[in-house]
Formats: structure tokens, sequence, C-alpha cells
């Protein structure tokens, strides 16, 4: 159980990531030549509503890996880690979708959301490697 406690740690950290008010980023004109960088949480629904819809996607799919990980701490199916595996690829390619806007709609904070997410994925392939999954 210690072990697959472990598997918590970094979709946490994503978590607390997310919640924070400068990952999700929308760039308003100001002016002629003039742009207003505003960032949100990746929950807020403003980008979403100005259809940057990938940052609330990646956040509600993150939840559902944490409620899904704290399941398998006390159901050991082997089926819900192959379904967290396929959340989280899903949600690292949502995580770099702000990135077909342009360099100017990424974060450093959602940079380190796309490496976290990626070094869960990681880590779940190795860990789960020998189970054939």
């Amino acid at each position: 159980m210690k072990r697959k406690l472990l598997y918590l740690i970094l979709p946490l950290i994503t978590l607390v990531l997310e919640i924070l008010p400068y990952g999700a980023v929308c760039n308003f004109a100001d002016g002629y030549n003039k742009i207003h960088r505003v960032t949100y949480s990746y929950f807020d629904l403003t980008p979403f509503g100005y259809a940057n819809f990938a940052p609330l996607l990646t956040a509600i799919i993150s939840c559902g890996v944490i409620i899904l990980l704290i399941i398998y701490l006390f159901i050991d199916k082997d089926r819900i880690i192959s379904i967290v595996k396929t959340l989280l690829l899903i949600a690292l390619i949502l995580s770099l979708c702000p990135l077909l806007y342009g360099l100017d709609y990424f974060s450093l904070i959602g940079i380190l959301i796309t490496l976290s997410i990626f070094a869960e994925l990681v880590l779940l392939f190795f860990a789960t490697k020998n189970l054939n999954i």
C-alpha cells in the first residue's frame, strides 16, 4: 500500500499547480500592437470561454486520475492502472494544446504541469511494466 501511495504524489503536485492562477493564458488586445497577457487557474472558465479549452479539460482529467488512484489504493485491480495511463496520455496531449495558439499561450506553470503529467505517465509505465498492462 505504501508503494501505491507514492503514485499519488505527482498527481497531487499537478493538482496544486493547476489551482495556481498562473497556468492558463489569455492574450487580449489593448490597442494597436499592444497585447495584455492575463493568466488564470486551470479550473477557471474564462479561458474556456475564449476557446482555450485544453486547460480546463486537463484539470478535470487530472482530478479523475487522482480519484482512480485513490480507488486503486483499496481495490487492487490492474485495469484501473491501465485506465489511469490512458487518461494521463490524454491529459498530456491536452496540456500541450495551448501551443497550437503559439508560445504566448503557454506559461511556466503550464510547462510544469505538462512535465508532471509526463513524469507520472513514465512512472506508471515502468512501475507496471511487469504487470503486462
